[in-house]
């Protein structure tokens, strides 16, 4: 997505922790601002620094964290092949088409969240607080624990494994 908030296809022809360059038809110029969805990476944010032939360049915007955990994702992503490593996911990811719920604590807080991504194992979550790792909660009506935090929010882990059809209703999107 460019500044003027105009949505592209893109193709990434090279990426490092702090610069990407893209295959696109509209070039972005220098000094504005993109936002790119990248499969198996998420959303990253940057500045176009220079135009290509058939695409740009850009530098990314993110916290030293947030690219020590890109760079990390980068690496996983070229040696699994070499490797013939598994996804280290054991389920699909998708995003919820109603991506707002509550999160409960034991002690009957609760907090508005936002649904990042689900699987029938567990979900990420966007919230303004971080419950201890392993603290249980219910998301919706489904029982879990924190797993991990991360920048914007925490993982969770389901106390068992959800049907399809359980978050296809809970949360009107598909899981499948």
């Amino acid at each position: 997505m460019l500044e003027d908030r105009s949505e592209h296809p893109c193709q990434v022809i090279d990426m490092s922790p702090g610069n990407v360059a893209f295959r696109t038809d509209r070039i972005g110029q220098p000094g504005e601002r993109v936002i790119a969805y990248i499969d198996h990476i998420g959303r990253i944010e940057g500045v176009v620094t220079r135009t290509l032939e058939d695409g740009f360049a850009m530098t990314v915007i993110a916290s030293e964290r947030k690219k020590d955990k890109l760079a990390a994702q980068l690496t996983w992503l070229a040696n699994k092949h070499e490797l013939d490593l598994p996804e280290d996911r054991r389920h699909e990811r998708v995003a919820p088409r109603n991506p707002m719920s509550v999160l409960h604590l034991t002690d009957g807080r609760q907090y508005q969240c936002r649904i990042i991504d689900l699987s029938l194992s567990g979900a990420a979550i966007e919230i303004d607080v971080k419950p201890a790792i392993g603290v249980q909660v219910v998301l919706g009506t489904m029982r879990g624990q924190v797993v991990r935090h991360f920048e914007d929010g925490i993982a969770i882990e389901f106390a068992v494994i959800q049907h399809a059809e359980t978050l296809d209703t809970e949360f009107s999107g598909s899981a499948d």
